[in-house]
């Protein structure tokens, strides 16, 4: 099994941090979250990697290399424009010819692997989306009202649970075929695969998982890491 990593970003709600190099080369403990993003998928017996690239590619390219110090196959897809977050699966296409993972390549999780691919061949999937649950506290008094207008009922700084993408997904090459040309966002094209009545469903994990794209996210990060031992 492949994976994809998409790393072409130019991560700029990190600035000033990524002015002068790529997002998933942020160091978190003493990697950067690239490699242990890496290591993590050879620790779980995915050999090669497909790394689409973009904004300062060179250097991820530089450190990286074929990743044979990793015990990694590694290759490159760069885009030479933007192309979204589903768009540079176009690029890599013709190197997709069996079930694939794709996921971003600034989160840090302790998912394991093997479970959400076995739900997907379990299920016979053609897109399994890893999701993440996220409580929500609001600060107010929220109100709801009937539809004429009539007080139904008050609840005092509620917590609000929902799922988010945890940027892992699972696919399968056929879907490709659906693909648009240029930008494409995933949510857009997972939308899509969706009309078309593929078999599109969740794997909901609940352990760890953080996106290091915000300044705050990436201090906690660098403060859970090692004590989570993930770098």
């Amino acid at each position: 099994m492949k994976a994809v990593i998409l790393a072409g970003g130019a991560g700029r709600r990190l600035l000033p941090y990524t002015a002068t190099f790529p997002k998933p080369m942020m160091p978190v403990g003493h990697r950067p979250v690239l490699e242990i993003i890496l290591r993590q998928l050879k620790a779980h017996g995915i050999g090669e990697v497909i790394i689409a690239t973009g904004y300062l590619e060179e250097l991820i390219r530089a450190y990286f290399q074929d990743g044979s110090k990793l015990g990694l196959a590694i290759e490159y897809s760069r885009e030479d424009e933007p192309l979204g977050t589903a768009g540079p699966l176009g690029l890599a296409r013709s190197r997709l010819r069996e079930s694939f993972l794709l996921m971003n390549g600034d989160i840090l999780t302790d998912l394991d692997f093997h479970r959400p691919l076995a739900e997907h061949r379990r299920r016979n999937n053609d897109v399994t989306v890893i999701l993440a649950p996220r409580v929500q506290a609001v600060d107010y008094g929220v109100v709801r009202l009937a539809d004429d207008g009539t007080f139904a009922a008050w609840d005092e700084k509620p917590s609000l649970e929902y799922l988010v993408s945890a940027g892992i997904y699972i696919m399968e090459p056929g879907v490709l075929d659906y693909l648009p040309g240029g930008f494409v966002n995933l949510p857009d094209f997972i939308t899509l695969l969706h009309g078309a009545g593929l078999r599109v469903r969740g794997y909901i994990h609940q352990g760890y998982w953080l996106d290091i794209g915000r300044p705050d996210d990436y201090e906690k990060a660098c403060a859970d890491a090692e004590k989570l031992r993930l770098c």
